[in-house]
């Protein structure tokens, strides 16, 4: 009692005790009704080639600040290992094939801008509901989830009729083919084959009427006609698809109009950049959602001439050293308009690096540290585990590091509450919401289970036992590598998920991910007492799992992934199709 009377004599003690009784408590939530939201995601970026996940050679200061003056995930995870369906995951909250956006063959993405499969139209995505809250909403960069159904100008899968109010960036996705210079990335076995094939044919029509000619065969010319307007319609068929690639897929659009066709390269990060800063400063007076999905760092890799040559790690390090750098310039854009309290940054990427894409002896994909697999791997940790940082001063404590399983799916659920709204009652939801965990309200993430697809084949299961701390992960698949042992499938460019591709485990490996997170040394019955009970648990797990789940169209099947004319975006006269609006203003 005489420490506190003394304490309330000093003139200087007592004002500083006022002033901290007065003072604000430490800000919540709800004393920001509807932040604004920043989600920038990466692309193919692999967790180990970022300066806060252990990369020492790549910079990334401006990435690496997010982290300092916010809370990094260590386990943050991807639904799926490649851009289609772990996209629609992040924008829906659910796992892809809930929706019909994962496959059951070997084409797992959206192919062509002019097929007739993508999100569809009855997934409620978070930026609709931020919508019908009142947020200015907008896609900046990258979306490959589709464009139309049935006609060329239905865009039934487009941003726009996704909840978003602005779009500007490509409705595909960055190839190779893009750039005039590179070599073909799309589909480039199977061209081959038709080449050969093509080939063939030709060399039979040839032969033949050479052999007409010369008398050495009888063969009607009506035939040798036929042979040959066949040969002719099978070259057509093909390359009508296939040869004008950088015309059909590689195209830039402002919210329904094309303004690039093909999209001029040189240009694109410029842009991309301009519009994102554009959208913040234009709506810095209300609450907006922007979402700026970067082409970057995707092959070709694009990268302005400023960053060439800038990096130890080649052009794909000189491409994420420029990501980086534009991530800086949307942050000074907040801080700028004012904003730094009232937004919530989130920076990831949609799944692991892609260890096979090399030409040569260059490196053109990322790096996953110390984790097993990469990009297309659906159950190794290369493939599905990605950097997680979220930034919100004043709410979010500065240099936090959480090792809880979370995942993409999360940010559904996270900012639908945020901004006031309510997560859809009428389906299946699998995100959580994040902000009791970011904040350090409570100790663990609501996820107990994370089911880890390939395709729409199960290849793994990860269970947090909670009240250990343990995170154990069964594979019941996992791709085979090729060559053997060589940690990716260089043979082919992609890991299969299903048939000879696979190796089927029974029982499953099995894995203690906190003891062991680079997947190298698999439990058994005679190393891990517990070996019988984790799989039992697990098994129960993909059982009452699996009950959730319910039949609806495959988006993904052939019939919907091949190149359709009739669905073909296009800002002249089909197949016309040319324009640069961006050099005519």
């Amino acid at each position: 009692a005489s420490f506190t009377l003394l304490c309330f004599r000093s003139p200087l003690v007592a004002p500083l005790i006022l002033a901290l009784l007065l003072q604000a408590p430490f800000t919540q939530p709800s004393t920001i009704t509807q932040p604004n939201f920043v989600l920038l995601l990466a692309d193919d970026l692999g967790i180990g080639d970022v300066g806060c996940y252990g990369n020492d050679t790549i910079r990334t200061p401006n990435i690496d600040g997010l982290a300092k003056e916010g809370v990094k995930l260590t386990q943050h995870i991807a639904a799926a290992p490649l851009c289609t369906p772990s996209r629609a995951a992040f924008l829906t909250g659910r796992y892809p094939l809930r929706s019909g956006m994962d496959a059951t063959n070997d084409y797992r993405v959206i192919f062509w801008n002019a097929g007739s499969g993508g999100l569809p139209p009855n997934e409620t995505t978070f930026a609709k509901i931020l919508q019908h809250q009142g947020y200015s909403t907008g896609l900046i960069g990258k979306w490959h989830q589709g464009v139309n159904c049935e006609s060329r100008n239905d865009h039934c899968h487009h941003p726009l009729k996704h909840g978003f109010d602005y779009f500007y960036g490509m409705p595909f996705t960055l190839i190779s083919d893009c750039q005039p210079t590179e070599t073909p990335e799309m589909d480039r076995a199977f061209r081959r084959k038709l080449w050969l094939s093509t080939q063939v044919i030709g060399l039979i029509t040839f032969t033949a009427v050479l052999g007409r000619l010369t008398g050495l065969i009888s063969v009607h010319w009506r035939t040798l006609a036929c042979l040959a307007g066949f040969s002719l319609l099978f070259f057509i068929s093909w390359f009508s698809s296939y040869g004008f690639v950088r015309y059909w897929n590689c195209i830039m659009m402002r919210n329904h109009g094309i303004t690039e066709q093909p999209m001029v390269t040189d240009r694109t990060t410029s842009l991309i950049l301009r519009e994102s800063i554009s959208f913040i400063e234009r709506n810095k007076h209300k609450p907006f959602l922007l979402f700026l999905s970067f082409l970057h760092s995707h092959t070709p890799l694009l990268t302005t001439e400023k960053f060439l040559g800038r990096s130890r790690h080649g052009l794909y390090g000189d491409n994420v050293e420029e990501m980086d750098w534009m991530v800086g310039q949307v942050l000074n854009a907040i801080d700028k308009e004012g904003l730094r309290e009232t937004t919530l940054v989130y920076f990831a990427s949609d799944h692991g690096g892609w260890l096979e894409r090399q030409e040569g002896e260059r490196q053109l994909g990322g790096w996953n540290g110390i984790y097993k697999g990469g990009k297309a791997m659906g159950g190794w940790e290369g493939g599905i585990r990605v950097p997680g940082i979220f930034r919100w001063p004043g709410v979010l404590p500065a240099g936090t590091v959480i090792d809880e399983p979370t995942s993409l799916m999360d940010i559904y659920p996270t900012v639908v509450h945020l901004a006031g709204g309510e997560v859809p009652q009428d389906r299946v939801m699998d995100g959580r919401d994040l902000l009791p965990l970011l904040r350090g309200a409570v100790e663990h993430s609501e996820h107990e289970f994370l089911f880890h697809y390939c395709g729409v084949h199960l290849h793994a299961v990860r269970w947090h036992q909670k009240d250990t701390g343990a995170v154990w992960k069964a594979h019941y698949m996992t791709p085979i590598f090729s060559p053997p042992g060589a940690g990716a499938c260089y043979d082919r460019g992609f890991c299969r998920c299903f048939g000879e591709g696979v190796t089927h485990h029974e029982p499953p490996l099995l894995f203690e991910l906190s003891q062991d997170p680079s997947e190298a040394k698999p439990l058994s019955a005679d190393t891990e007492p517990l070996f019988d009970t984790v799989i039992r648990k697990i098994g129960s797990a993909i059982e009452e799992h699996r009950r959730t789940l319910t039949p609806v169209p495959e988006q993904l099947s052939v019939s919907n992934v091949v190149w359709k004319p009739w669905l073909q975006p296009c800002c002249g006269t089909f197949p016309f199709c040319w324009c640069d609006k961006e050099g005519d203003n």
